[in-house]
């Protein structure tokens, strides 16, 4: 296998070193691929190899006898994300292709909405998209007619050259909803200094606006250096150069404007599109339907994933904390974090006192993807409103019940310090053997739908009651 070819695959997928070496052919590739690639000293592996480790044979299993998983769609090349554009309709990104596609009541189109050039090396690539919906206007009116607006995340490059940006565009979706159409470029972020931690996940939140996570683009690589130019004060670091767009999740109009025309932690771009930072690598948000309240998920380097609840102006550590500690010159885990914290003992940048710190709402070891609030009671009241969130590392849906005052996640049992073992994660398994989850989306139809990762057989999966009758007619 050629380096440049193991390059392309690997992303999006971790495990641990004990693991790989018990197999000797594993081994001989992980001394190939892990000189360049991956968290955890260069634990990156093949998707289609972790896919085919954590998938069950007869396809996803979910604990809850009331609901089943049914498949929509499988062939998909390395897709990472997912909109709706209405009932049984949905656009997918695939990474490495700079696809979007259609599928519509369980068949793609012939030819994509979309192909543009990307940089797919690594965890760059298309990566995130959202659907800006519009209020019902009355038929014959010229509100009825306006092209629906698509925002897509991808990294841009010119055939056969150094990858241009990491860019977020807005697309006109025309009423025959085949053509992705005239682009506007809405920001353009930095490529480098490097092609890991890339982040790219999009959301449209309840103020109507556009927000998106992107990485700190940081080697997870042990042989790596990483250049002092590449430290900004988005990451923590009081000497670094101004934030540059990297490492936080990012906040602009649908028409690329600072919202409000001033920014949470100041006025100078692209500070000012700032709504968070100090984040290592997202690839999960979204909104609380009861509060508007915003959550992510964050990968830590070898341990310290986190779910966090993000207020305006949340700082969420990296690189000086990751979970519960903070972080040594070779990002092991330190000591662990006193709280209530002084910044300046940790030292934090908070932009004047304009930027807090708060620690996460949990911690684990699953290497976190898509999070999810289910704003419907199709699977059960039981289900409402709650979240779900997937991961790359074990292909498993997780469920979380929130507290009364939703700040945050209801734990208990050995969950209850916010911190859990490889066996305590268990208890929040709601289905498992997905074989690596990029993206959780709720379908008009009120049901969930995920989003997994695979070369070639990248999939689509729907969880249903067993119990309302239906004819198995997915999308």
């Amino acid at each position: 296998m050629k380096m440049n070819k193991i390059k392309e695959i690997l992303a999006f997928s971790r495990i641990n070193l004990v693991t790989v070496f018990t197999s000797v052919s594993l081994s001989i590739l992980m001394l190939l691929t892990c000189i360049s690639f991956g968290d955890y000293g260069g634990n990156y592996l093949s998707p289609a190899y972790a896919a085919k480790e954590q998938s069950n044979s007869e396809g996803p299993i979910i604990d809850d006898p009331n609901l089943v998983v049914q498949p929509v769609y499988q062939g998909l090349k390395s897709p990472t994300a997912m909109a709706f554009i209405a009932p049984n309709d949905v656009l997918v990104l695939e990474k490495d292709e700079g696809t979007v596609q259609r599928i519509v009541n369980g068949k793609i189109l012939q030819e994509p909405l979309l192909q543009v050039v990307v940089d797919s090396k690594d965890e760059r690539g298309m990566l995130g998209i959202a659907i800006a919906t519009k209020e019902a206007a009355p038929i014959g009116t010229e509100a009825r007619h306006s092209p629906t607006n698509v925002f897509v995340f991808f990294t841009e490059a010119q055939a056969g050259e150094f990858p241009m940006g990491n860019r977020v565009y807005k697309y006109e979706l025309l009423d025959d909803n085949t053509k992705l159409t005239n682009p506007k470029l809405l920001l353009n972020l930095p490529a480098l200094p490097d092609d890991s931690h890339v982040g790219g996940a999009v959301a449209i939140g309840p103020d109507n606006n556009v927000y998106f996570t992107v990485g700190d683009q940081r080697p997870t690589a042990f042989n790596r250096i990483v250049s002092p130019d590449s430290h900004t004060k988005a990451q923590n670091y009081v000497n670094g150069i101004e934030p540059d767009g990297r490492s936080g999740i990012l906040r602009i109009t649908q028409d690329g404007e600072t919202v409000d025309g001033k920014g949470i932690l100041g006025d100078k771009h692209p500070l000012n599109k700032y709504y968070a930072y100090g984040i290592k690598n997202s690839f999960g948000i979204d909104f609380d339907p009861v509060t508007g309240n915003l959550w992510d998920t964050e990968n830590g380097p070898t341990f310290g994933d986190e779910i966090n609840l993000v207020s305006p102006g949340f700082n969420s550590g990296w690189a000086n904390i990751q979970g519960f500690w903070t972080l040594d010159d070779d990002w092991n885990k330190g000591e662990e974090v006193v709280t209530p914290l002084n910044p300046k003992d940790y030292t934090l940048i908070d932009f004047g006192g304009k930027g807090k710190y708060s620690s996460p709402e949990f911690t684990w070891d699953v290497a976190p993807t898509a999070l999810k609030f289910l704003n419907s009671d199709k699977l059960g009241k039981q289900y409402e409103n709650d979240m779900f969130v997937g991961d790359i590392k074990n292909g498993n849906l997780y469920h979380f019940d929130l507290n009364q005052q939703r700040t945050g996640l209801l734990l208990d049992g050995p969950l209850a310090d916010k911190v859990a073992s490889k066996d305590e994660i268990n208890q929040a398994i709601f289905a498992q053997g997905f074989g690596g989850i990029t993206d959780i989306e709720v379908g008009p139809d009120g049901y969930l739908y995920i989003l997994t990762f695979g070369e070639e057989d990248g999939a689509i999966y729907k969880i249903v009651p067993t119990t309302t009758g239906d004819n198995g007619q997915v999308l």
